[in-house]
C-alpha cells in the first residue's frame, strides 16, 4: 500500500530537531531507523501529517563506557551493538540480545531508541532495558530529562516521554563483580517476534543471589519486569529448585495472548522455559564462566 500524504523534514540539528516538534505540536513523528513506523505507514495503521527524520544527527550514534554507566547514542544502529567490544565482554546480556533483533538487514537500518522509543512489548530491547535498570535521557525544549527505565513505558506503544521531546541516550549501569546476565529468546523463525524470551540481570553474594531483574518479552500489553519471580530468586541461595520457582512465579504473572505463535497456556510455560535458561546462563557468567 501507499502511506498517506505528510510532509518531510528532514534536520541537521537536535535543536532543529526539537524546534519542529514544538512548532508541529501534536502532529509531527519522529522517524529513527523507520522499521516500526513505515511498515504502519504503508498500511496506513500510522498516518503522521508531519514526518521529521533525525538521521543526519551523527552526535547520537556512539556506544561507550563513561565512568559507572554505558551510554548508548539513540541513533546508535543495532549493528553496533554486536560489533562493540565493550558490549561483548562486559554487557554479555545486551549483547545476547542484539544478536537476536529481527535480521542483519534491519540490524543494519534499525536504532537503540527507536527500537525503545517505540514501546512496543514485542521489540526485544524493553526487557532487557528492564533487566539492566536502565536510564532513558530525554531533551525537550525545558532541557534533559532523566526517565528511569521503570517509569518509561506506559502502555502499549506508549511511553513517558512528552511531544516535544527526543530521546537522546541511554545509559545502562555498569555490572559490579560477580554480575551476570543472559537474553534468551523463543521463535519460530529467525527474525520473528519472540514467542516468549525473557532478559536476566544478577549479582551473586557467594552462593546466594544478592540483585535480580527480570524482564519479558512479548508476553504482556506493556513492557513487563517479572518482579514475582524475582522475589522467588533475592537472598536465595543457587538451587535448581529456588530457579524452578521463578519461573513458574514469572509463567503466572505473564499475560500473553492467544495468536498463531502460541495459546496461552503455551507462551506461559514457554516463559517458564525460557526465564529458567536465562537465569542458569547468567548465573553461570557472575561465576565466570561463558
Amino acid at each position: 500500500m501507499i502511506p498517506g500524504a505528510f510532509d518531510y523534514h528532514s534536520p541537521r540539528t537536535l535543536d532543529e530537531a526539537l524546534s519542529l516538534l514544538q512548532k508541529h505540536a501534536g502532529e509531527a513523528k519522529i522517524l529513527a531507523g523507520g522499521q516500526s513506523l513505515i511498515p504502519a505507514m504503508r498500511f496506513r495503521l500510522a498516518m503522521p501529517p508531519i514526518l521529521v527524520d533525525i538521521n543526519r544527527l551523527d552526535d547520537l550514534r556512539y556506544v561507550e563506557e563513561r565512568g559507572d554507566h554505558l551510554a548508548i547514542g539513540a541513533m546508535t544502529r543495532e549493528h553496533a551493538l554486536e560489533d562493540s567490544q565493550v558490549v561483548r565482554s562486559s554487557y554479555p546480556l545486551l549483547h545476547d540480545t542484539a544478536r537476536v533483533i529481527a535480521d542483519p538487514l534491519v540490524r543494519n537500518q534499525a536504532t537503540v531508541g527507536g527500537n525503545i522509543a517505540h514501546a512496543d512489548p514485542a521489540n526485544d530491547h524493553p526487557a532487557t532495558m528492564l533487566a539492566y535498570h536502565a536510564t532513558v535521557i530525554a531533551k525537550g525544549p525545558s532541557g534533559e530529562r532523566k526517565i528511569p527505565i521503570d517509569d518509561f513505558f506506559t502502555g502499549l506503544f506508549e511511553n513517558a516521554m512528552k511531544e516535544d521531546e527526543i530521546l537522546t541516550e541511554i545509559r545502562i549501569p555498569k555490572p559490579g563483580a560477580n554480575s551476570g546476565g543472559a537474553y534468551t529468546k523463543l521463535e519460530r523463525k529467525v527474525g520473528d517476534y519472540a514467542i516468549s524470551a525473557a532478559a536476566v540481570q544478577l549479582r551473586l553474594d557467594g552462593g546466594t543471589i544478592a540483585e535480580a531483574r527480570i524482564g519479558l518479552t512479548n508476553v504482556s500489553a506493556v513492557p513487563m519486569r517479572a518482579r514475582a519471580a524475582e522475589a522467588e530468586l533475592l537472598g536465595k541461595s543457587v538451587s535448581d529448585a529456588v530457579i524452578e520457582a521463578a519461573g513458574k512465579a514469572a509463567a503466572g504473572e505473564c499475560d500473553p495472548s492467544p495468536d498463531l505463535r502460541g495459546t496461552i497456556e503455551y507462551k506461559r510455560d514457554m516463559t517458564r522455559v525460557m526465564v529458567k535458561r536465562s537465569i542458569h546462563k547468567a548465573i553461570a557468567r557472575a561465576k565466570g564462566g561463558n
